[in-house]
């Protein structure tokens, strides 16, 4: 082998080893998140979004979902409740092409462009926002998963249904909390 073949290979395996590198870094910096500009995650949930006020959702918004993904789930639970896990929000089947829930979302089964709604524990399609007895404060866990599929499943869904469903198929999953308290 020449001395000038050799020199290229040598660069060609150089340059695929930077590639590599930098690809990982790049994926390295791009983590799957999900935010709210209501609230900073461990921070307190602004009335607005609660019973006490207009109990309307909060924007949401994430980034980096992974390439494969087909759709996006949101469960939003509260596992201080004095009975058990309770469950505030249940929406199914977004898009993956989606990067943000507005604030409001309505509170209807079925959202063209958007997703599916399932059934808080209140028996109530759509959000429910905090409403706890006085007291201590709870945590109201959002969180965002990417599957690689899209449920074709009725509205209504309750939290567990939409978990088994969702079973071998998350890809990732994210969140963040919010505190409430009366």
């Amino acid at each position: 082998m020449s001395r000038k073949l050799r020199r290229n290979l040598g660069l060609a395996t150089l340059a695929s080893l930077v590639m590599i590198l930098l690809a990982n870094l790049v994926r390295a910096q791009s983590t799957f998140a999900i935010r709210s500009a209501a609230f900073a995650s461990g921070g307190r949930i602004p009335e607005v979004y609660t019973c006490v006020g207009e109990d309307k959702s909060p924007a949401l918004s994430w980034q980096s979902v992974p390439r494969s993904t087909k759709s996006l789930a949101l469960i939003v639970a509260d596992p201080d409740a004095p009975m058990g896990t309770f469950i505030h929000w249940v929406i199914y089947s977004i898009p993956a092409s989606l990067n943000r829930l507005p604030e409001g979302v309505p509170k209807v089964s079925s959202i063209p462009g958007t997703g599916v709604q399932g059934t808080n524990s209140a028996g109530r399609i759509g959000y429910m926002g905090p409403c706890p007895p006085p007291g201590k404060p709870h945590h109201y866990h959002f969180r965002l998963y990417a599957l690689d599929f899209t449920p074709n499943a009725k509205a209504g869904l309750e939290a567990d249904e939409l978990e088994k469903l969702m079973q071998g198929h998350i890809l990732a999953s994210t969140e963040t909390v919010g505190i409430f308290s009366r």
